[in-house]
């Protein structure tokens, strides 16, 4: 389709490691048109908090036996990270318990060894130990988080880890303090691919019910303009795309959408009603009415 010119959207492909994808692009090295970019590999480290699969450093507080599952051993963690060191590609790794984030810093840091501008991530980064929070500024690790996460999980989540535990989960603000910028997406299909809707979480940290009164956590809420800057340029950075999108700026494609309130001023109630009235991509219009 972007051969043809037939795709509108501008994708960022993650590689699974397999054998035909090591021969297919990792080999030749990253892969990059206007609409289609190929230049990180996708690992899991553990499961998910909601089936008690995300690796905890101590069991669950309520299934005292279990602390969760590696979905990938360190040795093939390591393989596919030197693999993707030495091709000058991307690492996105599914990190979702605090075993799993320590486990996947650690072996980030043994090839990063210190500053540097691969852009490495950690998807989720959901539940962090507040020791190991310093180890994403230190390697220049990328957080990239889903900030509807917070609002989805936040019924249930201390009963499954605890409070002392929450403390590092969801911590957004905290996690943008370590390299002072972080991007944030929708991970659908597990959420609702609306924006808004993370744009909405990442400020009030409530849900579309207005509970809790006052947010959860809001001590790791973002501000407007950084919830913004994490779903448009914050974006484009983590992609190694900040020269030519992420920000309505000469010399950049013209991808930009117009909406009926400004995010910046309406009502926090509003935020996540707020409509779409026009999609542009590269000055063509692709949606709304015109």
């Amino acid at each position: 389709m972007q051969q043809s010119g037939r795709l509108k959207m501008r994708i960022n492909a993650m590689l699974s490691p397999s054998d035909d994808n090591m021969l297919a692009y990792i080999q030749k090295g990253p892969y990059h048109t206007d609409h289609l970019t190929v230049r990180t590999i996708k690992l899991y480290a553990d499961g998910a908090l909601g089936s008690r699969g995300a690796k905890m450093k101590a069991p669950y507080d309520d299934d005292p036996g279990n602390s969760g599952l590696w979905l990938t051993d360190s040795a093939r963690l390591e393989k596919v990270c030197r693999v993707a060191y030495n091709s000058g590609y991307q690492v996105a790794t599914h990190c979702i318990g605090d075993a799993a984030n320590k486990r996947m810093l650690d072996i980030y840091g043994s090839l990063l060894e210190g500053s540097n501008d691969r852009r490495w991530r950690i998807e989720h980064a959901q539940v962090v130990d507040p020791e190991d929070m310093v180890l994403f500024g230190r390697y220049n690790i990328v957080p990239s988080v889903q900030s509807t996460h917070a609002t989805s999980d936040m019924g249930w989540a201390a009963g499954r880890i605890g409070e002392e535990r929450m403390k590092g989960a969801y911590a957004y603000h905290d996690l943008l303090l370590q390299n002072g910028w972080l991007p944030n997406g929708s991970d659908f299909p597990v959420e609702d691919i609306n924006p808004l809707y993370g744009f909405f979480a990442a400020v009030a940290r409530k849900d579309r019910t207005g509970d809790p009164e006052g947010g959860f956590q809001k001590e790791n809420a973002l501000s407007r303009e950084e919830a913004l800057k994490a779903m448009t340029i914050w974006a484009a950075r983590a992609s190694f795309d900040e020269t030519n999108r992420g920000s309505i700026e000469p010399g950049k494609f013209a991808d930009f959408v117009v909406t009926g309130e400004d995010l910046m001023k309406a009502p926090e109630e509003k935020l996540f009603k707020i409509r779409v009235e026009q999609t542009w991509v590269g000055g063509e219009q692709v949606s709304g009415e015109r």
